[in-house]
């Protein structure tokens, strides 16, 4: 599957993903030198559908150092996302429909060497859905424990 570069971590705990995509990337020679030095942040990043073409807003990727200033670019500009028509139309119908957010979930170089983006459909939870979700993981933990001392034993 390739190199992941940048995990969201943000978006499992906030949303329930619902689907996937995966989205080609349109970046810059300095961006590519950054993203593949892994100076790449997808904390507050999104995606939109605006005039029928896919952009991701607030990735963040650090200016490359040993580039002049003008040559560099900016660390949060919009990136235009490479999807085809089919895959805009459906993730455009579900947000506009079905009220989801389309949220970036990774960043990762595949075998060929180009920048892809997961996208994922998203449903935001609501705090007992978080609540939930950490008593359950903290359930498994301690069974899993309990387990492994009784093999031990």
């Amino acid at each position: 599957m390739g190199e992941t570069i940048a995990h969201n971590r943000r978006a499992h705990h906030e949303f329930s993903i619902e689907d996937t995509f995966e989205a080609g990337i349109v970046l810059r020679g300095t961006e590519i030198k950054s993203v593949r030095a892994h100076k790449v942040s997808l904390a507050d990043a999104y995606a939109r559908i605006e005039r029928d073409e896919a952009w991701i807003l607030g990735l963040h990727i650090a200016p490359w150092e040993s580039t002049d200033v003008r040559f560099n670019h900016e660390p949060k500009r919009a990136r235009k996302l490479l999807l085809h028509r089919a895959e805009i139309d459906t993730l455009l119908g579900k947000s506009k429909a079905k009220g989801l957010t389309i949220v970036p979930l990774r960043l990762y170089i595949n075998d060929a060497g180009k920048a892809k983006v997961e996208l994922g459909l998203a449903k935001g939870k609501q705090t007992w859905d978080r609540r939930r979700e950490i008593a359950e993981r903290d359930a498994r933990r301690d069974l899993d424990r309990q387990l492994a001392d009784s093999r031990r034993a």
